[in-house]
């Protein structure tokens, strides 16, 4: 059956681009057409489903490109993944995807698991068997001996167990090669997150390999000096890019950056929802701020995506608003931030001929919303309707406001 949904506007995905009174005809899975209300509604096919949202904007779906659904945003993020069974974890896993569509979120990136859970709950999402948004999934992200999450079963040394795991990861089905290419803060006894863990040789071994199994590296790097390895190693994403130095100091490099631009890397920020409590503990030098180094380097022509961090301390799975409202601070227009979670994202994961704007042959993944986000993201919190590939997504608020009315 054909669903019709319209509203007073829809975003089609690129900033800029919004049309008025229109809609989105949807047959199974896809999108056939976008356009105007009366226009669409005379190739629908008979008995198909008609929603009109009135003083409403209908949108794609969000993506957010970093989270891991094994961690659950604890103080001790990893812990019951240590300790629970695998398949105690996987129920809480396929619960936090959950939380991410009730929040309009329909394709998440998951840049980090053990025991392959991921993939295996991404299966059973995509074969409809499951609901939850589509997931992109890493596996276990390489990383040295000892080195940052090294407890997830990552462990790489030498060019040999390099090849070797990036063909297991490949085999068990990853969408994309992680690679620790630096330290960070979850893994006592580790790296800083400002020292490097790859050579640069090692990183474009990394890339060649990955590459040879089709698939892209998404890199781990708060460091300069790691971000540079990278963009010369020639990875798709990479994820926190800080820009400090070796004692955490800022540390921008104008020439890396354009580099960066020229290449087409994708700096995947990963403000988590909780930032303000998370930038009052970092002591910035004066004149710096947490995300100052964003309008730089869109100022430079690097490409953004945004992702939560999703499962570290405090950083939850239902709250991407949070993380998007850093930019308005930071000047970006309401629009660019839409199109940095939804068109922008699409094209860094290789999702853009499958989701990321409404246009006829792409995947019905969108969302409607009260009001204008355009002039307010507070619109996005609380969805009316979130489609992911074409089922619509009842939240479990929704679902208890509906008891609610039955019962009376």
């Amino acid at each position: 059956m054909d669903t019709l949904i319209s509203a007073d506007r829809l975003l089609t995905g690129p900033a800029g681009q919004q049309l008025t009174d229109a809609a989105v005809l949807v047959r199974g899975d896809r999108i056939v057409a976008v356009g105007g209300r009366d226009e669409l509604r005379q190739q629908a096919r008979a008995g198909s489903d008609e929603q009109h949202h009135s003083d409403a904007t209908l949108l794609p779906g969000l993506i957010n490109t970093h989270l891991h659904l094994v961690a659950d945003a604890s103080r001790d993020p990893f812990g019951a993944f240590r300790t629970s069974t695998p398949e105690a974890v996987f129920e809480a896993m396929a619960d936090r995807a959950l939380q991410a569509l009730d929040a309009g979120v329909t394709t998440i990136r998951d840049l980090g698991d053990g025991h392959g859970l991921a993939f295996a709950l991404r299966n059973e999402i995509a074969s409809g068997t499951r609901p939850g948004p589509r997931i992109l999934a890493a596996g276990t992200p390489l990383t040295p001996p000892d080195g940052h999450c090294w407890f997830l079963g990552g462990v790489v040394e030498g060019p040999d167990a390099i090849r070797a795991r990036i063909r297991e990861l490949a085999d068990a089905g990853a969408d994309v090669i992680k690679v620790m290419a630096g330290g960070g803060q979850t893994t006592p006894g580790g790296a800083s997150p400002w020292e490097s863990q790859f050579t640069l040789d090692e990183l474009r071994l990394i890339v060649a390999e990955a590459g040879a199994v089709g698939l892209p590296v998404a890199a781990h790097a708060h460091g300069t000096q790691t971000i540079t390895d990278c963009v010369a190693a020639g990875v798709r994403t990479i994820e926190h890019c800080g820009w400090r130095g070796g004692s955490g100091k800022p540390d921008r490099r104008d020439d890396v950056a354009r580099r960066m631009a020229a290449a087409g890397i994708y700096a995947g920020d990963t403000t988590p929802p909780n930032w303000p409590a998370f930038a009052a503990r970092i002591p910035f030098p004066p004149g710096h701020r947490l995300g100052d180094q964003l309008p730089w380097m869109d100022s430079l022509g690097v490409p953004i995506i945004i992702g939560t961090d999703s499962g570290m301390p405090g950083a939850v799975f239902n709250d991407f608003v949070s993380a998007l409202e850093m930019y308005t601070e930071l000047g970006f227009p309401n629009d660019r931030i839409l199109q940095f979670a939804t068109a922008n994202a699409a094209d860094a994961l290789g999702l853009s001929a499958v989701t990321g704007c409404l246009a006829a042959g792409l995947a019905a993944d969108l969302l409607v919303v009260d009001g204008d986000p355009l002039t307010d993201l507070q619109t996005l919190r609380r969805p009316r309707l979130v489609m992911a590939r074409g089922r619509i997504h009842h939240s479990s608020a929704q679902q208890s406001e509906e008891e609610t009315t039955a019962d009376v």
